[in-house]
């Protein structure tokens, strides 16, 4: 293969990891919100309630070529948390904070990860 074919096939691969990549954060992106997380606002009596979440997404890709062959690769993820709701009356709108707690398992996982980092550390120290 010459210099100019090796290019043309490595620009061709990016293009596909790059339209991939970018179909995958159109998709994730578009359902990453707070109706993934609560569903639709409500009104009831006057008062509406309108979710908040905190929503984090990410995509990420690679691609390849070497001498064994070339390869490629891509994924993305999303993560949505409950944070309060939006009260809306006649008077106003205010937010209201979900308060959050940790239960023992949360903290024994949170302890655990710290150990784990903490020896981690140690080692690498050595």
């Amino acid at each position: 293969m010459t210099g100019a074919e090796d290019e043309a096939r490595h620009a061709a691969e990016n293009d596909l990891v790059s339209r991939l990549l970018e179909g995958l954060a159109f998709k994730v992106g578009g359902q990453a919100g707070a109706q993934a997380v609560f569903g639709d606002s409500v009104e009831r009596d006057g008062i509406t309630v309108i979710p908040v979440a905190r929503v984090r997404w990410g995509v990420g890709g690679g691609g390849g070529a070497g001498p064994e062959g070339s390869g490629s690769g891509g994924g993305g993820g999303v993560a949505a948390d409950p944070i309060g709701y939006i009260e809306v009356t006649s008077s106003g709108a205010i937010f209201r904070p979900i308060p959050r707690s940790f239960g023992p398992g949360a903290v024994l996982g949170q302890a655990l990860a710290l150990a784990i980092v903490l020896r981690a550390l140690a080692r690498f120290r050595r």
